[in-house]
């Protein structure tokens, strides 16, 4: 990845006020691949103490656009257009990790995944796989 793509995501991800009301940090930056970290703060937990499925999808979901984004042409951004989630385990420990995949990137549709792991200590636990669609846009 060219470091001028690496700043642009950067620079993307320092805009999203979603992401730093969750704590989310940006992790590791290649082609097509992206990770976003997210501590489970007690405000973004459910009622049974585990992190919310809104944290979960909310890192996911930006994970896999910044991979899409990682290979887009100079002058495009993307868009979501749907993104599905199957949650496999509670959310317990101190914090998640979203590890964000290009699948295919095509002209007009890029398919993404992300895989998202809660970590407790070094464990981690495989909470949740999602599958979607992001749409190329041209830079406004």
């Amino acid at each position: 990845m060219s470091p001028d793509i690496a700043d642009k995501i950067r620079s993307s991800f320092a805009a999203q006020s979603m992401m730093q009301t969750l704590g989310a940090t940006l992790g590791s930056l290649s082609a097509g691949h992206v990770e976003i970290e997210a501590p489970i703060l007690s405000t973004s937990r459910q009622q049974h103490g585990f992190g919310h499925a809104g944290l979960t999808f909310a890192i996911g979901d930006s994970a896999a656009g910044y991979a899409a984004l990682s290979v887009m042409p100079e002058g495009f951004e993307v868009l979501t257009t749907e993104m599905k989630i199957n949650l496999l385990a509670p959310a317990r420990g101190d914090a998640l990790i979203a590890r964000g995949a290009v699948v295919k990137a095509g002209r007009r549709l890029v398919i993404v995944r992300a895989d998202v792991f809660a970590l407790e200590g070094d464990k981690e636990t495989h909470i949740a796989m999602m599958t979607g669609t992001m749409m190329p846009v041209p830079r406004s």
